[in-house]
């Protein structure tokens, strides 16, 4: 479907980078999207990617995606697609598989680790993981596991499993409720938080909970639902899209120790009575910067900023599934001050967001045919 307020075009158009630094041939697939400040130009990177869920850029200008079913994959200056060996035997039951990928901080320079998060299967149920490993050749080599949530459980929904890095070098990890709301006010269970690792997996020793022998020494926040958009601002601010039940998708601003409320507060509803879940507001839970309208369903986050953009500097990015939309926001502070649909049904659900070194903005489409798309200004 596409939102009337475009002006479409349905020609498919061979094209290059067209930004500064090196970027993947496309094919033109809308010729000029209309948005509040300036004309865009949405290109189709790489087609046949199966349930694709995350994507990081190379040094080289090449893409790694994963693909929820379990591959690891690179997309090439063509936008040729290679499968790569080596990923680790993930479940895919339910919303699991081979979920969120990041490279480290000083890839490139001597710690070439790449990070992965994906569903694992064990007694009970199944278990969200981070593991890592290095690229030689088409094959992930020298994978090792560096943490495993504390509890296998079914049902196999609501992995969180969003990676960001911090400037400290320590690594943020998101995990849902896994389906099961109670576990978000349980601190002594890693489902329905965010945690804060070191680069090896283990507990940063200024973490909120060190000294708390009831809490886990790995929570960062809890009383998350499920956050599949996390990202760390220039300014060193931690925000995070998550999803409600029916209704209630929330942009969280995260800071250490917080109680973000799920379930006793919600602004969503009951899937079965769509009557209300739980308080707007309580002592001691940290309200929701934003609340998306209507059934937006967030995954993937990421925040402006270098030349192709201007007049949306620093604005965050959110992507959405069931609403197959992506939305600009401008924040004030904690608050968002402008909001706007840039992108309603052109690609379908999309499923992550990420600024290129380009400057452009990537995004993955989560499809049994889902692509890698470019979106740039138009000339």
């Amino acid at each position: 479907m596409h939102s009337p307020r475009h002006a479409l075009s349905t020609a498919l158009l061979l094209s290059g980078a067209l930004l500064a630094a090196p970027a993947v041939a496309a094919e033109v697939v809308e010729e000029r999207i209309a948005t509040d400040h300036l004309e865009l130009r949405l290109e189709r990177v790489a087609s046949g990617l199966t349930h694709p869920w995350s994507a990081a850029e190379l040094p080289d200008g090449q893409w790694l995606v994963t693909e929820r079913p379990g591959h690891l994959v690179r997309i090439d200056a063509q936008g040729e697609v290679t499968r790569l060996s080596g990923a680790p035997e993930v479940s895919t039951r339910g919303q699991g598989g081979l979920l969120d990928v990041a490279l480290h901080p000083d890839y490139g320079e001597g710690s070439d680790w790449v990070y992965l998060t994906w569903s694992q299967a064990g007694d009970g149920g199944s278990a969200t993981t981070l593991s890592r490993g290095r690229l030689e050749g088409d094959a992930l080599v020298d994978l090792e596991t560096l943490f495993v949530q504390d509890r296998f459980s079914r049902p196999g929904r609501h992995y969180g499993s969003r990676l960001a890095w911090r400037e400290d070098g320590t690594l943020l990890m998101s995990i849902g409720e896994r389906g099961s709301p109670e576990r978000a006010q349980d601190r002594g269970d890693h489902a329905g938080s965010v945690l804060r690792l070191t680069a090896e997996g283990g507990v940063p020793d200024d973490n909120p909970f060190v000294d708390d022998d009831d809490v886990h020494d790995e929570i960062f926040t809890y009383g998350n639902r499920n956050p599949q958009g996390l990202i760390v601002a220039a300014d060193g601010t931690i925000w995070s899209t998550e999803h409600g039940p029916r209704t209630g998708d929330e942009l969280n601003r995260l800071e250490a120790g917080v109680n973000y409320g799920w379930p006793e507060v919600s602004r969503g509803n009951d899937y079965a009575t769509n009557q209300p879940i739980g308080r707007d507001s309580a002592p001691g839970m940290r309200d929701p910067v934003h609340v998306f309208a209507g059934r937006f369903a967030p995954s993937g986050l990421a925040q402006v900023s270098g030349d192709a953009f201007p007049a949306w500097q620093g604005h965050l990015m959110a992507g959405g599934l069931a609403s197959e939309r992506l939305v600009r926001l401008a924040l004030d502070d904690d608050r968002v001050v402008e909001r706007e649909v840039i992108l309603e049904g052109e690609i379908g659900r999309i499923r992550d967001v990420r600024l290129g070194r380009d400057g452009a903005l990537y995004l993955l489409s989560d499809h049994a045919d889902g692509g890698l798309y470019r979106l740039v200004p138009a000339d």
